[in-house]
């Protein structure tokens, strides 16, 4: 594992020949040994291509490519830091909640239109999310960023989740998304930022919340 867990809201990763990291750009706290941090036009394995959407839609966030021999400190914005490692299957989370990840990871765009059709989309904009989310898959750990810590909630066929779309940090494993209306006791109090809805995620992963409904 490349990241290791300072305190709630840094990360040191492991840099070494052959092992190539990305970071957010800013996220560089403090650096030991011979390492290069260079822009990165590529994102990730997924390469140019899975760029194309979030450019159009303008919700990319620029990277950075670490690389060499040393260690690293990674922070951003005084935000709580959760390290969640993969073991062959995907992650899906918002560009900007991403800290650091693994090279040998493959990057890529999902349309949240193809989460659950138009609904996907509109949990997107309920969400402030944007219409694309990207994906990590493969074998490596990812640091993301959240208010107020993260929790894993795990998802079972028999026992799907309900999120508030704000509260959304990720999730991962072969799990389904809708947006559904909620009416209940928090449309009687007069808040109107999003509780109308839910996000319910069905079939077998884990999803990421945090603890609060603020955006990064």
């Amino acid at each position: 594992m490349a990241f290791r867990e300072i305190n709630s809201k840094v990360v040191e990763a492991t840099v070494a020949p052959g092992l190539r990291l990305f970071s957010q750009r800013g996220a560089m706290l403090a650096y030991q040994g011979e390492v290069s941090f260079t822009p990165n036009l590529r994102g990730g394995q997924g390469g140019l291509v899975s760029m194309i959407g979030r450019r159009v839609a303008n919700e990319d966030t620029p990277l950075m490519t670490v690389e060499g021999s040393g260690t690293v400190l990674f922070g951003h914005g005084g935000h709580d830091v959760q390290v969640i490692n993969l073991s062959g299957d995907t992650l899906y989370v918002e560009a900007d909640r991403l800290l650091a990840f693994e090279g040998t990871l493959e990057q890529g765009t999902v349309f949240l239109g193809s989460q659950g059709g138009v609904m996907g989309m509109v949990r997107g904009q309920v969400s402030g999310q944007g219409l694309f989310t990207t994906s990590l898959k493969g074998h490596g750990s990812v640091a993301v960023m959240a208010h107020g810590g993260v929790i894993e909630i795990p998802i079972t066929p028999q026992r799907p989740v309900r999120v508030d779309p704000q509260a959304y940090v990720a999730h991962h494993g072969d799990v389904r998304n809708k947006l559904s209306t909620a009416l209940g006791w928090r449309d009687m109090v007069g808040r109107g930022s999003g509780e109308a809805f839910q996000l319910e995620l069905s079939g077998s992963g884990a999803v990421y919340v945090q603890a609060s409904e603020e955006k990064l």
